[in-house]
C-alpha cells in the first residue's frame, strides 16, 4: 500500500504534491531541507522563479555530478544549478525582496503547526543550531505559506497540534499543510481536510492529528 513507502519515497511524494502549489508567473522561496526537493519536480510548462535568501534569483534543479559548482549554493549550503536568466545579489537585497512582499509563495518545512496556523520550524530547545535563518522574515513576507512535513514525528506523535510546544517562527502564518497523508488548509474556522493521500482514510488522518479537523465537502480522496 502507498502508506508503506520508505522515508525517501515518502518525501518524494510530498515534494511532488507541493509542486502543484506553484503557478506560472510565481516567485517562490523553498525552505531548507525537504522543500528544496520540490525544485526537481517543477513542470517544464511552468514559467516561474525560485528565490534564495543568500542572493540567488533563479534557482534550477539539483546538479548532476559533472555539473557541481561548489560556489553555486542555496541557503542550505547545497549545490544547485542556476536557471536561464538567473541573477545574483547580496543578502540585503534578497531580504528586501522578501520583506517587500514580492514572493508569491513560500514552501517551508515544519516541526509543528497549530490549529490556528502557528508555525514552529527553527529550533528544538537544548539542541545546537546554526541560527534562525530567514524563516521568520519569509513567513511574514510571502503571500502564501505552505508547510510540508511528516504527519507524525519519529515517535508516532502528531505534529499538527492544538497549540505548538516549540518556539514559534510565526503566529497565524500558515495557509496550507501538506504531509504524506493529507492536505489540510488553515481557515478562519479551523483546520479543514481537503485531500487524502493514496491509502489513507479520514478516520486515520483524524487519529494522527491532535487538532480538530473539519472535512471539506469537496474532499479529494486518494489525490496523490
Amino acid at each position: 500500500m502507498a502508506k508503506q513507502l520508505d522515508k525517501a519515497a515518502q518525501r518524494e511524494k510530498i515534494a511532488r504534491r507541493a509542486e502543484k502549489e506553484i503557478e506560472s508567473g510565481f516567485y517562490v522561496n523553498l525552505g531548507i531541507g525537504m522543500p528544496t526537493m520540490v525544485a526537481n519536480y517543477i513542470s517544464e510548462n511552468k514559467e516561474m522563479v525560485l528565490q534564495s535568501e543568500n542572493g540567488l534569483l533563479g534557482i534550477g534543479r539539483y546538479p548532476y555530478e559533472d555539473e557541481v559548482n561548489p560556489d553555486l549554493i542555496n541557503a542550505g549550503k547545497e549545490t544547485v544549478t542556476a536557471a536561464v536568466g538567473s541573477a545574483y545579489c547580496d543578502s540585503a537585497e534578497s531580504f528586501g525582496m522578501i520583506r517587500g512582499e514580492h514572493l508569491d509563495l513560500a514552501i517551508l518545512g515544519g516541526m509543528e503547526v497549530s490549529e490556528a496556523g502557528d508555525l514552529a520550524n527553527w529550533m528544538i530547545p537544548g539542541k545546537m543550531i546554526k541560527g534562525m535563518g530567514g524563516a521568520m522574515d519569509i513567513v511574514h513576507g510571502a503571500k502564501k505559506i505552505v508547510i510540508i512535513m511528516d504527519h507524525v514525528n519519529k515517535h508516532g506523535e502528531p505534529k499538527i497540534l492544538k497549540q505548538c510546544s516549540l518556539p514559534l517562527t510565526g503566529k497565524g502564518v500558515v495557509d496550507r499543510i501538506i504531509t504524506e497523508r493529507a492536505v489540510i488548509d488553515v481557515t478562519d474556522k479551523g483546520l479543514e481536510l481537503v485531500e487524502l493521500a493514496d491509502g489513507w482514510t479520514v478516520e486515520e488522518i483524524k487519529e494522527s492529528t491532535e487538532a480538530e479537523l473539519k472535512v471539506s465537502p469537496n474532499l479529494l480522496e486518494t489525490a496523490y
